[in-house]
């Protein structure tokens, strides 16, 4: 019953991120918090990029970088956007470097494991873990997920970082290119 429970309240916060999302772009609040702030597109596209990480907020930072990518320099709002991205992605891989693929990693070395799960254990997975964990960072995908795979694998911060930032960029300039063909 608790789980039942826990994927209800997680339902409904998916849900109001997308309704934040559609009225993030239904009632131009972006244009409306640009004047507000005088231009400030610098600022609004590094905190977007920052709530662009987690599953709770990245609708609404979609919904924001994708209008801020219609009047500005695409190429801006992507570089400034994964700057914000890098910076809530490595947040969230302190915890979850630390947690959750220590979690997994002891549940793949178990042994007895059925047959599927020894791949897992093949030197040619673990290269392949940080290309993976990067495409599920530049997707609309949580990122969580691809930060658990970074931290299977792990790699240095350097090279995290690297990663992360390379990665969210392309998925912001995706976003930004959609949303310019939507228009």
């Amino acid at each position: 019953m608790r789980k039942r429970q826990h994927l209800l309240q997680d339902f409904f916060i998916i849900a109001a991120s997308i309704a934040l999302a559609v009225a993030i772009v239904r009632y131009d609040l972006v244009q409306l918090l640009l004047l507000h702030l005088g231009g400030g597109k610098t600022l609004v596209a590094f905190v977007a990029g920052l709530f662009f990480t987690s599953i709770a907020t990245t609708a609404p930072a979609m919904a924001v970088l994708g209008e801020l990518s219609l009047n500005n320099n695409l190429f801006f709002v992507a570089v400034v956007g994964g700057a914000g991205a890098v910076i809530g992605d490595y947040i969230l891989f302190v915890f979850v470097r630390d947690r959750v693929s220590d979690d997994i990693a002891y549940l793949l070395a178990r042994t007895g494991t059925p047959r599927f799960f020894k791949i897992f254990h093949r030197r040619s997975f673990k290269r392949v873990l940080p290309f993976l964990g990067g495409l599920i960072i530049a997707s609309p995908l949580p990122d969580e997920l691809g930060l658990a795979l970074l931290g299977i694998s792990k790699m240095p911060t350097s090279r995290f970082l690297a990663i992360s930032f390379a990665f969210n960029t392309v998925g912001i300039l995706l976003i930004g290119l959609v949303a310019r063909s939507l228009v």
